[in-house]
């Protein structure tokens, strides 16, 4: 596998990773949210990734007619919310936002959810770091050979 190719997949996995961490941030901040733009409490989000398609080597030539390789590793493909899980219902007569029998709606958001989820994609973007600061350790010895 060329090197560069190792280190462009990784990448991919850094910028997946600090999306996903993005979205549990954004998660965690709108945990009570009960009035959004769209009228109804805020609805957790999730992050869909899929795998980048890899490519033939043949498919790909650079400037001097050599044969390269492309693709590999993963990119985000949508936010989507999660409309599968009920808002929470809690009642609180004295909320702005209660209905006539004092209960309110609030955020399906799950917060021990999301702090896995934050934390997951913590150590995964904090693997794709090491993964490329080995990939460099490997070039430069490589290039120490050569001297």
């Amino acid at each position: 596998m060329n090197l560069f190719r190792a280190m462009d997949i990784s990448a991919s996995a850094l910028t997946a990773e600090r999306y996903r961490m993005d979205i549990a941030g954004e998660n965690i901040a709108n945990a009570l949210t009960t009035r959004t733009a769209d009228g109804g409490p805020y609805r957790r989000k999730y992050v869909l990734v899929q795998e980048r398609p890899m490519y033939a080597f043949s498919d790909f030539m650079n400037a001097a007619g050599a044969k390269l390789a492309a693709g590999g590793g993963v990119r985000v493909v949508a936010t989507q919310e999660d409309t599968q899980t009920p808002f929470r219902v809690v009642y609180d007569p004295q909320h702005p936002d209660a209905d006539e029998n004092g209960y309110v709606n609030m955020p399906n958001v799950d917060m021990e959810r999301e702090m896995v989820d934050f934390l997951s994609a913590t150590r995964a973007y904090d693997a794709s770091v090491t993964a490329i600061s080995n990939y460099k350790a490997i070039a430069n010895r490589a290039l120490q050979i050569g001297r």
